[in-house]
């Protein structure tokens, strides 16, 4: 692995990395307001990014890279309104997106393995625009309406993880 890919694909463990902590504090701001549901769907996302961090540690490691964990910027904690978060939750996961879009660019011509990864990444999110958006819809809908939030809050707390894939070695 050249240290240009390396680079690009610490970058990318970073950008997991800070996407786990994020949703962590997320899901803690959540608890805080009792929204026991959105903060259960919220921790449960930021073990799926942790999960993708490790995905993408094992692929650096298995090609003969050098894994950089670097420190993450403190989180905030205190993200506002249920529909907030959800919106913060939005930006980031189009941030990501596009991250993945430029280093799938950029990889794509150099080296097709490592494309194929980024591109698996690039599948997932769209489904993860897409329920970030659906929640946003939803939460608009209920408006101040505090049984439907309760009811949006209860079927959020019924999301399951897949399982956690085993590590490389």
């Amino acid at each position: 692995m050249n240290d240009e890919l390396q680079g690009l694909f610490n970058d990318l463990i970073q950008l997991e990395h800070v996407s786990s902590t994020l949703y962590l504090a997320m899901s803690a701001s959540m608890a805080k307001q009792n929204y026991t549901g959105i903060a259960h769907w919220l921790r449960l996302q930021s073990e799926e990014e942790r999960t993708h961090m490790l995905t993408l540690i094992d692929f650096v490691v298995d090609r003969d890279g050098t894994v950089q964990i670097n420190s993450i910027p403190a989180q905030p904690s205190d993200f506002g309104t249920p529909l907030e978060t959800f919106q913060k939750v939005l930006s980031h996961e189009q941030f990501v997106t596009n991250t993945y879009r430029q280093a799938y660019n950029y990889v794509n011509s150099i080296d097709p393995q490592a494309a194929l990864i980024i591109q698996d990444f690039l599948r997932e999110q769209i489904d993860e625009e897409a329920q970030a958006k659906t929640i946003i819809d939803r939460l608009k809908l209920a408006g101040n309406n505090p049984s439907a939030l309760l009811l949006i809050d209860q079927e959020l707390g019924a999301r399951t993880n897949a399982a956690t894939p085993p590590a490389a070695g």
